[in-house]
């Protein structure tokens, strides 16, 4: 007789999948669920180590917790809180736990929504990235282009198909899913359009005529698989380096930088809200480089309308 296979589940991922799984139905962004899944597998290892039940905790042990997180960014600490926060709500609604969400009145560091920890790039570092991208070879430069010239995240580019890049009233676009599952579309400038279109070896102009394109996945790996988050995150890291470009660049950094430049070069708060796709602007305004600068002071504008 075989011996039985040996499950690579927690004790309490076993007990309660069934719970476990209905919250993850119930998510609607890929983003959110891969975050909820690493905080979820981590908690559950941490009870299981202690013959604690997933299903019958109360305030004081997610006290406790909360206290070997301490080591983590406060980001990090309020975005686990969080994960079990909601799931808690949802196993509350289910009617699969009593009592209560043991997460709700749990304190959770306070993260400056004003603050970003992401590195972002001078205008000569977008440059020199652009260049060892394209010295890479199409794919490269089209995906650093793409994220640069249009600020999108590095989820919704790889989730995008041939058929979300089309032609919208004069404009080159990419239709994306956004954060929180909500459709978005950007425009995308020409010199993006051109490491696209280089990249798919296409001249664009069947778009326009409003050709059906195949619906694959707009970045693919040689065999025709869609690209990999983990894959492209480190072709830019690798990219920055050969760059020359010292410091933690990754993906979310060339978003960063489209939002600094754009802020630099004029674009008003609200349009480049429009364009990141923010729902809150203090999410947007945390790119601001000159935010707080005396010279931007309200009161100079006030006092050159009344002279």
């Amino acid at each position: 007789m075989k011996p039985a296979p040996v499950s690579t589940l927690s004790g309490n991922e076993q007990r309660h999948g069934h719970v476990i799984a209905a919250w993850k139905l119930a998510q609607s962004s890929p983003h959110t669920l891969r975050a909820y899944n690493r905080s979820m597998a981590d908690f559950c290892s941490w009870l299981d180590a202690r013959g604690m039940d997933l299903l019958t905790v109360k305030r004081p042990i997610v006290d406790g917790y909360r206290h070997t997180l301490a080591g983590l960014s406060p980001a990090t600490v309020a975005a686990r809180l969080a994960a079990l926060s909601s799931f808690y709500r949802y196993a509350v609604s289910a009617d699969a736990i009593r009592g209560g969400n043991p997460v709700e009145l749990v304190k959770r560091p306070k993260v400056d929504a004003d603050h970003s920890s992401t590195e972002g790039m001078t205008r000569d570092q977008a440059k020199a990235l652009l260049e060892a991208a394209r010295a890479d070879g199409p794919r490269s430069h089209a995906l650093v282009s793409l994220l640069l010239f249009t600020g999108i995240r590095l989820s919704e580019a790889l989730n995008a198909s041939t058929t979300d890049y089309g032609h919208d009233t004069g404009h080159r676009t990419l239709s994306i899913r956004r954060k929180g599952g909500k459709d978005g579309k950007v425009a995308v400038p020409a010199p993006a359009v051109e490491a696209l279109n280089a990249y798919l070896e296409t001249s664009g102009r069947e778009l326009l005529a409003g050709a059906a394109v195949s619906g694959f996945p707009l970045f693919t790996t040689a065999k025709g698989r869609r690209w990999a988050s983990s894959e492209a995150f480190r072709t830019v890291q690798r990219l920055a380096r050969a760059a020359g470009i010292e410091g933690k660049i990754s993906p979310h950094s060339l978003r960063h930088t489209f939002a600094t430049l754009a802020l630099g070069a004029g674009v008003a708060l609200h349009d480049l809200q429009d364009s990141m796709g923010h729902a809150d602007p203090r999410t947007t305004r945390r790119y601001d480089r000159a935010r707080g600068s005396l010279a931007k002071a309200a009161g100079y504008d006030v006092a050159k309308s009344l002279a």
